[in-house]
């Protein structure tokens, strides 16, 4: 029983450090990757949609990004959706849409490391939060007798085990987002 709730823990907080992941990926290097549009809606048909279901994404250069609409006719869309988003980028419309991502400045790189810190302090709260809950379920497993005191507290000791490893993992995957924004 115990085993099931650290195995669980477990798991939703490897899928934590999923999503932080894809958070790191929307905050932009230097280098051009199709991931930085992933959070781009484009409206379809009277629905907002992911940019990845009406256009092909992919690399031209270092710097570049080129989307190819499935439907000539969703380019002026997709231009204006690339616009209005956060990113701060300006497309260059034809057939297709050039994407050029402008170099970052100090500031701007500061910024992004803004970006990346608030992403991880998120990802440490949802782990604290997993291990509150799990705390919980161990407390009400003590209340109706299922346990002994004894393996609450073991039990409570292996869940902060397991809480700061990820803690951890996710403060090395900060250091690594930050020296790979800060690389020029």
């Amino acid at each position: 029983m115990i085993n099931d709730l650290k195995k669980d823990s477990e798991q939703r907080m490897l899928k934590t450090l999923d999503s932080l992941e894809q958070g790191f990926a929307k905050v932009r290097t230097g280098r051009a990757h199709p991931s930085i549009l992933n959070g781009v809606m484009v409206p379809y048909y009277g629905s907002d949609v992911p940019l990845n279901q009406v256009a092909n994404v992919g690399i031209e250069d270092s710097r570049t990004l080129v989307v190819q609409p499935f439907e000539r006719t969703m380019v002026s869309a997709i231009d204006k959706a690339i616009r209005e988003s956060d990113l701060g980028l300006n497309p260059i419309t034809a057939d297709s849409i050039r994407v050029p991502l402008p170099a970052l400045t100090e500031e701007t790189r500061r910024d992004m490391q803004k970006v990346a810190r608030s992403e991880a302090e998120n990802a440490k709260v949802a782990i604290r939060n997993i291990r509150r809950d799990v705390l919980g379920d161990i407390k009400a497993l003590l209340k109706e007798k299922e346990i002994s005191e004894d393996d609450e507290r073991r039990a409570g000791e292996d869940i902060q085990k397991i809480t700061d490893k990820y803690v951890a993992e996710v403060d090395k995957r900060l250091a690594a987002k930050e020296a790979e924004l800060m690389k020029v």
